[in-house]
């Protein structure tokens, strides 16, 4: 950690991390090196008192989210740090490029096993692991939507662990959340600091919602030529339901619930309004897949619509993302998408899988029993942090209840090595200290061989000394993600 140093100035002068960081090696990296000229010409509470204003500015503009479990209507404020996490633009386009490649090779995937699944009949994955995966949806069978595009909208988890190591952690396929956070941290930024952006050429992130509207757009039925475009939302009780106003406001669509939507005796959707019936062609829904129609899932689903999986696969209708991709970023799944990218493209994986045990194999679950307290444990349908055990920080009678777990039923869980992962300069009372880091940059699929990804992630950080757990409902918080160097306006597209 760094404390004010004696001019009464916060800078990286003293600042060390045990892990590998982004901002020091031997001498400060590159791109840091303005900010840190900036830091030292600043008093040094400017830092704290900007924060603090940023609180303000949040809750203003209702930044909220609810933790689930959690006395009901309790919302809270993610925790923003001020200091930006900055990659160079070789970095950035080295991570797009990895993105681009994972994400169509996904795609790929959803579309291949729920209709010739040649990469099963191949031998490239378990068939079992496939077909018997609680995420697939046997229903999806033989259905390709619009454009055979079933990832519209994704969010990849990435871990870096030195200068040249990136990891994808984990892929986000369903209904993948944050990106307000990663607009509104922008926003907030250049509004505390303006002087920052004239010292830096950093690249925009507000487009996103106009490239999420064409996105949708380019999504409609054959034949819609001024497709109708709403968001889905199951209410305001959802933990994300800040993100679903946001985003509709932003994209100019209206935000609904199954109650203002029907299915007519046409099998098509249409949203109830004080004019009468309106069409809709396509819906950005924001509700897992098992609570989105009655008809076909969930009976007592209060969320969802009718017929909505009717009209879907008749094409009248498209729904973003399309329903089924959850067998695709299931954690069983995860260790088979470096083989699903050579299999559909012929290309070598750009960005490296952490390396995982299953432990519904007999070898791994005995080297996962044994070395319990070196690795990170999971549940395969775990999320938010929960139902995982870091065994470096866990005490022996986490470890040992753990072990029950996971002996009682072997195929819930998968097990990966503790990534060194990197730290970030966070502010503390006492100056600057490393926090541990992640990066979940959004793709858009606008078809199946065009991705755009807008340069620019959420980075969520560890603000708990020591901690590797980045997730917000378990104390973790976000950083504004500057990706530098290209020209005002540029999107990343391959």
């Amino acid at each position: 950690m760094s404390d004010f140093d004696d001019t009464g100035v916060c800078s990286f002068a003293s600042y060390v991390s045990d892990s590998f960081d982004e901002t020091v090696s031997k001498d400060i990296a590159e791109a840091y090196k303005p900010y840190d000229d900036w830091l030292k010409s600043v008093p040094s509470d400017l830092l704290k008192r900007r924060n603090e204003q940023a609180d303000v500015l949040f809750r203003r503009m209702g930044i909220t989210f609810a933790v689930y479990g959690e006395q009901s209507g309790v919302e809270r404020l993610i925790p923003f740090d001020p200091i930006p996490r900055i990659l160079s633009n070789a970095e950035w386009e080295r991570l797009n490029a990895g993105i681009c490649q994972r994400v169509k090779a996904l795609n790929a995937f959803i579309e291949d096993v729920y209709t010739t699944r040649d990469i099963l009949r191949a031998g490239v994955i378990p068939e079992d692991l496939v077909l018997k995966n609680s995420e697939y949806v046997p229903e999806v069978g033989g259905f390709s939507p619009p454009n055979k595009v079933h990832v519209h909208i994704s969010g990849i988890d990435v871990v870096r662990t030195s200068p040249s190591d990136f990891y994808v952690l984990e892929d986000n396929l369903r209904t993948p959340s944050g990106v307000s956070y990663m607009m509104e941290n922008r926003e907030v930024m250049m509004r505390l600091f303006p002087d920052l952006f004239k010292i830096y050429d950093v690249q925009p992130v507000n487009h996103y919602p106009a490239e999420l509207k064409k996105t949708l757009e380019l999504a409609a039925p054959d034949g819609v030529d001024e497709p109708h475009a709403v968001l889905f939302t199951p209410g305001i009780y959802n933990s994300a339901y800040f993100e679903h106003a946001f985003l509709a406001y932003e994209m100019g669509i209206e935000l609904v619930q199954g109650r203002d939507l029907f299915v007519g005796d046409d099998d098509c959707v249409y949203m109830r309004t004080v004019r009468g019936p309106s069409k809709v062609d396509v819906i950005y829904r924001r509700i897992d897949d098992r609570f989105l129609d009655p008809e076909t899932f969930r009976k007592d689903s209060l969320l969802g619509c009718p017929g909505l999986f009717r009209a879907a696969v008749k094409k009248n209708v498209t729904l973003v993302n399309a329903i089924g991709n959850g067998v695709a970023d299931d954690k069983s799944v995860y260790p088979y998408v470096p083989r699903m990218i050579e299999f559909y493209s012929g290309e070598k994986p750009i960005l490296s899988n952490v390396p995982t045990y299953t432990l519904s194999k007999a070898d791994d679950f005995k080297y996962v029993s044994e070395h319990l307290g070196e690795l990170v444990v999971k549940e395969k349908h775990g999320s938010g942090g929960y139902g995982m055990l870091v065994g470096p920080k866990a005490t022996k009678a986490e470890l040992e209840a753990f072990r029950e777990r996971i002996k009682q039923n072997p195929d819930n869980y998968i097990a990966q090595p503790t990534l060194a992962l990197s730290t970030c300069p966070t502010l503390q009372k006492e100056g600057l200290a490393p926090r541990h880091v992640d990066l979940r940059p959004y793709a858009l699929m606008q078809a199946p061989d065009k991705v755009v990804v807008v340069p620019g992630a959420l980075t969520r950080v560890a603000l708990r000394e020591g901690s590797l757990v980045v997730n917000s409902s378990q104390g973790g918080g976000t950083k504004d993600t500057w990706v530098l160097g290209a020209s005002t306006g540029r999107k990343e597209q391959c």
